[in-house]
């Protein structure tokens, strides 16, 4: 009887450690938050919507649930490439401008920012000047650089250069 017991105990704490540990290793994913009329670029802190063009928002590990606005992709962008923001960021959004006009960004429209396509360098701006346009297809990211200039890169090119 004492060894069953030993052996439930035992069973039990393995369980229980294996499942700790692997909720552990789970990355938590935050939703997009809408952007409200009062809301503050996290980098510049200007009124988000009173600007045209693509916004961006992310979520840091050491932070919880609190979502970081900005009133671009470039002022995101900025803000992501830090080194010490790069390995803590979790989760990073944008508007997909694929589905909506640049003067009326709508928060029904947020994609995976690691998964879009980005226009540098076209004539369209946003809150700061020069913004990246985020497309969730790479044909509509072609167009609109056709249209209004620039370079198409994925998430993974975009850099210090590119927000230039």
């Amino acid at each position: 009887m004492k060894n069953i017991l030993k052996i439930t105990l035992i069973a039990s704490t393995l369980l229980c450690l294996t499942a700790c540990g692997e909720q552990d290793q789970k990355q938590i994913v935050y939703q997009a938050q809408a952007i409200e009329s009062s809301d503050e670029c996290h980098l510049c802190g200007m009124l988000i919507t009173n600007f045209a063009g693509p916004k961006g928002e992310l979520y840091r590990k050491d932070r919880g649930e609190k979502v970081h606005k900005f009133c671009s992709t470039r002022d995101m962008f900025s803000f992501y490439l830090d080194p010490e923001n790069k390995r803590n960021v979790t989760t990073i959004y944008v508007h997909d401008m694929s589905k909506m006009p640049w003067d009326a960004p709508n928060d029904g429209y947020f994609i995976d920012a690691k998964t879009a396509w980005f226009v540098v360098g076209s004539e369209k701006t946003g809150a700061m000047g020069k913004t990246l346009a985020s497309f969730s297809k790479q044909q509509d990211a072609l167009a609109f650089a056709q249209e209004f200039g620039g370079e198409v890169l994925d998430f993974s090119q975009v850099d210090q250069a590119s927000l230039m």
